[in-house]
């Protein structure tokens, strides 16, 4: 049984919840160990899952023309979903796969469905979610249209986590250039550092 302590703090974080609504809350998550190139959600099928990463890493891409896009990734203490496939139920174009061995607490779209009922904090802490999403989405869309890859990759170096879990080759995806593309700025960066 994994500690539920993250998974409080992270649905604390949205909604104003008391200690026996938050272990009430917990408790309707199962926890899922995953192994290393897992897949737990694949183009076609939709997405019923709300999931929370306790140890690890989840990264979210797509395929065009046979190349990975990653668009988002997932460390301990968030979240992972796909938006558009969990809200619309219709089927996902994503692969949702952890790229390191992984713990994390899943609660399936039906149950957080009930839990509005007898939890009805659990429909502000959503709307705080999705309102959280939303702008990390439209900020890194904003990010891929104005900035420079240069600039996209600065951003990464403060955020230490990406570095040391990420393959270069995801990284360089999830930026919007070419590995060696990718090789060419971290090489720039490092002769004027």
């Amino acid at each position: 049984m994994m500690n539920t302590n993250a998974l409080k703090l992270f649905l604390a974080q949205y909604a104003q919840f008391t200690p026996h609504e938050l272990e009430d809350i917990a408790n309707k998550f199962t926890p899922v160990v995953v192994t290393k190139n897992a897949y737990l959600l694949r183009p076609g099928e939709p997405c019923t899952d709300l999931v929370f990463v306790q140890k690890g890493c989840l990264r979210l891409y797509y395929l065009v023309k046979g190349i990975e896009v990653s668009v988002w990734f997932a460390f301990p203490q968030s979240s992972a979903i796909e938006i558009n496939s969990f809200i619309s139920g219709q089927p996902s174009n994503y692969f949702l796969q952890a790229i390191e061995p992984s713990e994390i607490y899943v609660l399936p779209k039906k149950t957080l469905e009930q839990l509005y009922t007898t939890e009805p904090k659990m429909q502000e802490m959503m709307r705080n979610f999705w309102e959280d999403v939303i702008l990390n989405l439209l900020n890194r869309f904003t990010a891929l249209q104005t900035d420079s890859a240069e600039k996209r990759y600065l951003d990464l170096l403060k955020k230490p986590d990406y570095l040391a879990a990420i393959p270069q080759k995801y990284l360089a995806s999830f930026i919007g250039v070419t590995p060696s593309s990718l090789s060419r700025i971290r090489r720039k960066i490092a002769q004027t550092r």
